[in-house]
């Protein structure tokens, strides 16, 4: 039997991953797309929304929820500025060579 200890972190899987140029290249098309999810999950499940009742807060229905939690599809301009709005958090996007990121800002 393998201890805990010997076990791989998924930290330390996802850097070894990056080295493959197919998975980095996936890894840089989806970041955005992820980041807002993982912002919009987090913030649905610490106020106990319903992706139903987080759409009418922020003024979408459920299944655009969806896509945007499944982190599938990179949301529009429009979007982040309307999440932005309804839950009083600032995004700044960094586009670089290396590819989009979105960070909170004040």
């Amino acid at each position: 039997m393998v201890n805990v200890s010997e076990l791989t972190t998924a930290t330390e899987l996802h850097r070894r991953d990056l080295a493959d140029p197919a998975y980095r290249a996936e890894y840089d098309r989806t970041r955005l797309a992820n980041e807002v999810a993982i912002r919009v999950i987090r913030y649905r499940t610490e106020h106990g929304l319903t992706q139903t009742a987080f759409g009418r807060l922020v003024g979408m229905r459920q299944p655009h929820v969806a896509r945007l939690e499944s982190g599938e599809h990179e949301p529009s301009l429009t979007t982040l500025s309307r999440l932005s709005a309804a839950l009083g958090v600032g995004f700044t996007l960094a586009i670089t060579p290396e590819g989009v990121q979105l960070r909170e800002s004040a």
